[in-house]
């Protein structure tokens, strides 16, 4: 099962790397990382996404809390969340193909960020689902190159 965790920590010199290594150390596999300064410039927030049942996760858990630069874990996927993910995709935009990637690009609400005699730079923001649902339209016309950003999520506010 899919769990993705927020964690907030120190803005330290090696504290990411303590954070990674408490996963490899472990045998648990990192299907996503992303990780920023706050609003606070002492403060990162690391966004991360792992497999494993619950008592995996809650190991993990644990295990976080232990590194002395951990300030809070959060399971954010337990309740509501909103998650994004953002792909840079470099694909061939020949003559006869530009326009038809043109209104791929269109219905999955990306934009063209750079443009070649041979291709087009595209940039495109959504749910994993979405990005590859975009990555496997694109694929037969000709993807020469794709960068993905991390997830990043926030839990959802109550609306009352």
């Amino acid at each position: 099962m899919k769990h993705t965790l927020s964690v907030l920590l120190q803005n330290k010199p090696g504290v990411l790397s303590r954070v990674t290594g408490l996963f490899s150390g472990r045998g648990f596999n990192i299907k996503s990382l992303c990780v920023a300064e706050t609003l606070d410039p002492s403060l990162s927030c690391l966004t991360l996404v792992t497999n494993g049942n619950d008592a995996i996760v809650e190991q993990i858990t644990k295990q976080l809390h232990k590194l002395i630069d951990v300030i809070k874990v959060t399971d954010i996927s337990e309740g509501e969340f909103v998650e994004r993910e953002m792909a840079l995709i470099r694909v061939k935009a020949e003559n006869t193909t530009r326009a038809e990637v043109l209104r791929v690009i269109d219905i999955f609400r990306g934009k063209v960020v750079d443009v070649s005699s041979k291709s087009y730079s595209v940039e495109v923001t959504g749910s994993a689902n979405k990005i590859q649902a975009i990555i496997d339209i694109l694929r037969p016309i000709g993807i020469k190159e794709i960068v993905r950003t991390g997830t990043i999520a926030m839990a959802r506010m109550p609306k009352k």
